[in-house]
């Protein structure tokens, strides 16, 4: 019985220590820009390193104001990252949203709160930033392409 409640409450112990990723893609048109809204409590290198992702995959897009998102701005991005210390500073915690016309259209979310004893959680943030990114980021070609070669 003690082997049972022992091997149950390391169970419970590993389960408890999780980080998890959960990505919905967002389908942008090829060539449509993203509006990034800045997020001013969020460390400089987490907009850097968006920009640079978004850079690399060839999509336009520029940061503006939340005070002054422009009407033009078809799609938007918002994004939210906390750091956290334990041993080490690491990014804990990272949100990016995309909205076409103002509705939710996809997210990515990755959060290492929960993992207090894995230490899977000591990332480098770029890299993570960039396969949230890459992940959350599809683009859809046109329905003409795929009417004439689909």
């Amino acid at each position: 019985m003690i082997k049972k409640l022992t091997l149950l409450a390391a169970v419970f112990a590993v389960s408890a220590c999780s980080i998890t990723q959960d990505i919905e893609p967002a389908h942008i048109s090829k060539g449509s820009e993203i509006c990034i809204i800045e997020n001013t409590d969020v460390r400089e290198g987490f907009l850097k390193e968006f920009k640079s992702a978004l850079s690399n995959r060839n999509v336009p897009h520029r940061v503006v104001k939340p005070s002054n998102v422009p009407t033009s701005c078809e799609w938007t991005a918002k994004y939210v990252a906390k750091w956290s210390w334990d041993l080490s500073l690491y990014m804990s915690y990272a949100e990016i949203k995309i909205y076409h016309k103002g509705q939710l259209d996809g997210e990515a979310v990755y959060d290492s709160t929960g993992g207090s004893a894995n230490t899977a959680k000591f990332i480098d943030a770029e890299p993570k930033i960039r396969e949230l990114v890459d992940q959350l980021i599809q683009i859809k070609l046109s329905t003409l392409f795929f009417r004439a070669f689909g």
